[in-house]
């Protein structure tokens, strides 16, 4: 596994992110976040392997996933979320998502026992990674699925790229590939599925036009919004098959941008 050392410390500790709220209740960023196409391959994964029961998100932000999954398939889940960051929360809980303001690692859940529990994009930016998936896995009832969603240290763009993708930035603490994270997880959880998910050409052409110039949250929000929007317009029908075709391809060779794992308590 790739990660940062000595990782600073307003990361390490989280401050970062108390500091940073403004960006994820940016406009562009809720519009994307909670949009019907936001969380498509996460959901469709999720529902794969967790038809129902109760659900933890862990770095929930401001709880769009959870949001998702009540209103396409109400009565199936209990939610509940949890984040570093209290104005998402807040949030969050406007938007009829249950959240827990506790510390995930010291917080004892009232003994509750889930059926899974998900990290979308988050072990990335943690200090302590196998701490967090140690935790998850005290929490979850025998077989209770972990859902992981992390950049791909080995996808196309890494490749091409190097440092200078956006995704290889301060908030990011670790990197993974495919045999890091399952190495990472093997004490705790079996491996049920590994899914190399997601492709963004917009961002491996700026990326690599830019030659490693600084992103901005505010734009990293603008291109969500802007690609959020390209997939809801009906006449670009041809082009996302295109797209798919070309996302799948990658997949196949684990070149993908992300990779997404679920895990099976042992």
């Amino acid at each position: 596994m790739v990660y940062v050392n000595p990782a600073p410390a307003e990361f390490a500790s989280g401050k970062y992110y108390h500091d940073a709220a403004g960006y994820y209740l940016s406009p562009a960023k809720l519009e994307s976040d909670y949009a019907d196409v936001r969380f498509e391959r996460e959901l469709r994964l999720f529902r794969s392997h967790c038809a129902r029961g109760l659900v933890l998100d862990v770095g929930c932000s401001s709880g769009a996933f959870l949001f998702q999954l009540q209103q396409r398939f109400p009565g199936s889940y209990q939610t509940c979320g949890t984040d570093a960051s209290g104005a998402p929360l807040d949030y969050a809980e406007s938007r009829g998502v249950t959240v827990i303001r506790e510390d995930f690692l010291q917080h004892d859940f009232d003994g509750r026992k889930f059926d899974a529990i998900t990290f979308w994009a988050v072990l990335e930016h943690l200090l302590e990674p196998k701490a967090f998936l140690a935790k998850a896995g005290s929490l979850l009832n025998p077989g209770g699925h972990c859902f992981v969603l992390v950049p791909n240290l080995g996808s196309l763009a890494s490749r091409l790229l190097g440092a200078r993708y956006r995704y290889v930035y301060p908030q990011h603490l670790n990197y993974f590939s495919r045999a890091t994270l399952a190495k990472l997880a093997a004490e705790q959880f079996v491996v049920v599925e590994v899914r190399s998910t997601h492709f963004n050409p917009i961002v491996l052409w700026q990326d690599w036009r830019g030659g490693g110039r600084e992103v901005s949250n505010e734009q990293r929000a603008e291109l969500l919004q802007r690609t959020t929007a390209y997939k809801r317009k009906p006449w670009l029908k041809p082009v996302k098959a295109i797209y798919r075709a070309a996302e799948k391809t990658l997949g196949a060779f684990t070149l993908a941008d992300n990779l997404a794992v679920v895990l099976r308590n042992r």
